[in-house]
């Protein structure tokens, strides 16, 4: 797998190539993959699960899965159970896995310290008043006026807190670093706040919870991370990574480790070095959990595993593969420039790997009748066509022949338009493993809508005959009318039909953009072979698009096949014309 994704340009690669080479962490390599469980994973965090596990695995070394738990107001064992699962479908397995809640009790002893050595003091400001003394990028913050309480009573406040002496919002425990730094995330950042919440991990034992900028390094640390890799935008905390890093010397100070021994948690602690890169975008889309969720809780799509949804269980059930979400990250590389990837390579990928495997089969989804006027009324003749017509080894299946076939609707035109290359009256098309068929009358509803195709089959183009080879300008496919199933077809497509649903207009929302046909539902015709499809067996139905059987619906009873996507780009050219 590590060949899929492995781009040995990028720059990180690089930096780990040089750290290995030196000896820096004796040669070792730990990364981790830290999702906050506040909800399901999505493309965008595909690319850091292959780049951390990836890098890991290409330099012989170990990968953890470290949820970030801190926030215990908007987690939830449901996504914790999810992430897993969507971990282990990409094709990656961790070599730990722990929570950031394994190390509160090291969280909180770390805090002690840095009120001891002057470096924290506990803020009686609410939420507004810290952001009014916070400043602006253009002008310097105000120190508050609790900064310089004495180290005793900062201790003792502390301790009241955790104890729960306290209202949330009524303190929190501050860095001492500059309110003056250009860098305002160095401006006297929280550490811990009061949440009166239970925790999925550890109940009520906790009622003051640390700040990610604050748990996450030192979660690092604890874990022997050598390389954390993030996302640009905590390219600026990067400093405040460091700090509390230096601060806290966790190495050199086996004191504040001591609950890790008693519950065998210990892992050597390290000094890991933050590298950050440009995270995914795609457009057609939105990545924002906030509004993933609004479109779930408000009914917009069906659920997180919506196959128009951008999460990977959401991609899971539409289809798209393992191994074409790999190769996107493969082919997008890993840089420090963000920028903004087109859906269409997205499915390119998925085009690519899902012709080489999946097997094709027959099915209508609009239908027509055609009738061989000519073959006899109760015979069925039983014809072979390949699974898949570029891989021999995948052999080859059954299909029944008779009198009544059902076509698609537009494979017949009664006034053709310009190039039309299929059905049209008094015109021959192929059908697929069949023979030439020629269109001799046509069949009226009262309303003069053409219901029945009269046509003749032409025996010397049977295959394996002499007339085999007679060129027409068009082949269609057909199932038979008596041995067909009936199947439900989802035809999925983007789910907004503007590039880039986060900048809309004023007044409007990325909500008035939702694209209205990214679902529709039809019945329709398959050959009956498909009846015995898995959940998650991906077809090509031919000439129609790349199909998977309902990871939850589909049964032998009731097929139901989403459209992963149609054999070619058809978005473009409708944006085009």
């Amino acid at each position: 797998m590590s060949d899929e994704i492995r781009d040995p340009q990028d720059f990180i690669r690089q930096m780990v190539a040089t750290d290995r080479a030196t000896g820096k962490h004796d040669g070792h390599i730990v990364t981790r993959f830290p999702p906050e469980p506040n909800g399901y994973l999505h493309i965008g965090h595909a690319k850091s699960i292959c780049l951390n596990f990836g890098i890991a695995h290409e330099n012989a070394g170990v990968c953890h899965l470290r949820l970030d738990d801190t926030n215990p107001s908007k987690e939830d064992l449901e996504y914790v159970e999810a992430i897993q699962q969507d971990i282990h479908w990409l094709g990656f397995d961790w070599d730990l896995l722990r929570h950031a809640s394994d190390y509160f009790e090291v969280f909180y002893r770390g805090a002690e310290k840095l009120i001891r050595t002057g470096n924290a003091y506990v803020c009686d400001l609410d939420a507004d008043s810290v952001r009014d003394y916070r400043g602006t990028l253009t002008e310097a913050g105000k120190n508050s006026p609790y900064r310089d309480r004495n180290i005793e009573d900062n201790l003792d406040l502390f301790r009241r807190m955790r104890a729960g002496e306290f209202a949330e919002g009524a303190k929190t425990l501050r860095a001492k670093i500059d309110m003056a730094s250009g860098n305002i995330n160095l401006r006297d950042p929280a550490i811990y706040r009061i949440r009166k919440v239970l925790h999925q991990n550890t109940g009520d034992a906790w009622c003051i919870y640390p700040m990610y900028d604050y748990a996450h390094c030192v979660s690092d640390a604890l874990e022997g991370i050598t390389h954390s890799l993030c996302t640009l935008e905590f390219e600026d905390h990067r400093p405040l990574y460091d700090w509390f890093l230096q601060q806290l010397d966790l190495p050199g100070d086996p004191s504040l480790t001591e609950p890790l021994h008693e519950k065998g948690q210990w892992l050597p602690p390290s000094t890991p070095r933050q590298i950050e890169f440009a995270r995914l975008n795609i457009d057609y889309t939105i990545l924002s959990k906030r509004k993933l969720m609004a479109l779930v809780r408000d009914n917009l799509v069906t659920g997180w595993d919506d196959p128009r949804m951008p999460t990977l269980c959401g991609m899971r059930r539409r289809g798209f593969t393992p191994a074409a979400l790999r190769d996107l990250i493969r082919r997008i590389g890993v840089t420090k420039q963000n920028s903004v990837i087109e859906f269409g390579l997205l499915e390119s990928c998925v085009r690519d790997d899902l012709d080489t495997h999946a097997p094709r089969r027959l099915a209508v989804l609009n239908p027509l009748k055609l009738v061989l006027s000519n073959w006899p009324d109760q015979a069925v003749e039983i014809i072979q066509l390949p699974n898949h017509p570029k891989d021999a080894s995948c052999g080859v299946r059954q299909l029944a022949v008779a009198q009544e076939l059902w076509i698609e609707q537009e494979d017949f035109s009664e006034n053709p338009p310009k190039g039309f290359r299929r059905l049209v009256p008094g015109g021959e098309v192929r059908l697929r493993g069949i023979g030439i068929v020629r269109c001799n009358a046509l069949i009226r509803d009262s309303s003069g809508w053409v219901t029945e195709l009269d046509c003749t089959l032409d025996p010397d183009t049977r295959p394996g005959l002499p007339g085999a080879n007679r060129k027409v300008k068009g082949t269609i496919h057909w199932v038979s009318v008596r041995h067909a199933i009936e199947v439900e077809i989802r035809l999925y497509d983007r789910l907004f039909d503007i590039a880039n649903p986060d900048q809309v207009d004023e007044g409007k929302s990325y909500r008035d953009y939702l694209n209205p046909d990214s679902l529709q539902i039809l019945k329709a015709w398959a050959e009956p072979s498909l009846a015995a499809a898995e959940a998650e067996q991906h077809y090509q139905f031919e000439r129609l698009g790349y199909f998977v059987a309902d990871r939850y619906e589909h049964s032998a009873k009731t097929p139901v096949f989403n459209r992963t996507l149609s054999l070619r780009d058809s978005w473009s050219r409708r944006q085009q014309g």
